[in-house]
């Protein structure tokens, strides 16, 4: 499956870039995604640690980019809803491991194509060095097959 643009240059893209976020490791069939993001000057709240925006922003793309590839172009994909729960600051570097087996996106292709629609939830913790949990975020994604285009009579 070839890489689009913006996937081969995500570590570019302005938002992520800006925040300090850096995609460690994409496996080639979207099923693993590891994202990090070091404490830094740019990220650091006003009282020293991770900026809660940022925490957010690190797990903001990421199921929706690894679903969208799994299930191609004939699925719409979208970021619904999204809940984070801070559990602890974050004094250092931390990391996000999306993961969303093969198998799981086939279940949520078989529920779209069953209920013409389906929002199923993911879940990713936020964790630092230590595996220390600093948040818990809940991702609902919006998926269904496009439409059909017919093609006009003549």
């Amino acid at each position: 499956m070839k890489k689009p643009f913006l996937v081969k240059n995500i570590n570019f893209y302005p938002p992520l870039l800006g925040a300090g976020i850096k995609v460690t490791r994409m496996s080639d069939d979207y099923t693993e995604i590891d994202v990090a993001m070091k404490l830094t000057w740019w990220n650091r709240n006003i009282v020293g640690t991770q900026f809660g925006g940022s925490l957010y922003a690190m797990t903001d793309p990421f199921f929706m980019l690894m679903l969208m590839m799994q299930l191609g172009k004939d699925y719409i994909v979208w970021d619904k809803a999204a809940s984070i729960r801070f559990v602890r600051p974050g004094r250092g570097r931390v990391r996000a491991l999306f993961r969303l087996s093969q198998d799981e996106a086939m279940q949520i292709r078989d529920m779209a194509d069953l209920n013409g629609k389906t929002e199923p939830v993911l879940k990713v913790d936020i964790i630092d060095d230590d595996g220390q949990i600093i948040a818990e975020v809940d991702k609902t994604l919006y998926v269904r097959k496009k439409a059909e285009k017919t093609k006009p009579k003549t």
